[in-house]
């Protein structure tokens, strides 16, 4: 049975001691790539303009039905072109949810759950991302 090498990548963010740069296995690469995604802005990047979902506009954005499926959206397209290679896109999941699942109502915080099978490595991988809004319930 052939082993795939271990790879080393540099960390995001990039980070410096006197042994030179931090660097991350496959599986934290790939949650570091997701991160760079959701948090960058489309034309943000000189070299790659369409890169980035550009979550950071969500904190004004009231927390509606709506905005959680244009979230979902807007993160399968810019997640599945951004980890090409490293995960399998037939695995890709991206749920979006904006209730309290006590309540029933409409809370303040965002949950983004962003599940993937690595490509190289088969194993099942989630990301939780809870992102505090500002725009209030579906009416505020």
């Amino acid at each position: 049975m052939r082993r795939l090498p271990i790879a080393t990548y540099l960390a995001f963010p990039l980070r410096l001691t006197a042994d030179g740069p931090l660097t991350s296995g496959r599986g934290d690469h790939v949650k570091q790539q997701i991160e760079q995604v959701l948090w960058t802005s489309p034309g943000e990047r000189v070299f790659r303009p369409e890169f980035g979902a550009g979550l950071r506009q969500l904190v004004f954005e009231p927390n509606a039905g709506t905005l959680w499926e244009l979230t979902r959206k807007r993160l399968l397209a810019a997640l599945a072109e951004a980890l090409q290679g490293e995960v399998d896109p037939r695995t890709l999941e991206v749920t979006v949810e904006g209730q309290n699942s006590d309540t029933g109502e409409i809370a303040e915080t965002l949950y983004i759950r962003i599940g993937y099978q690595l490509a190289a490595l088969g194993r099942r991988e989630e990301v939780l991302l809870p992102i505090t809004l500002g725009g209030g319930g579906a009416n505020g």
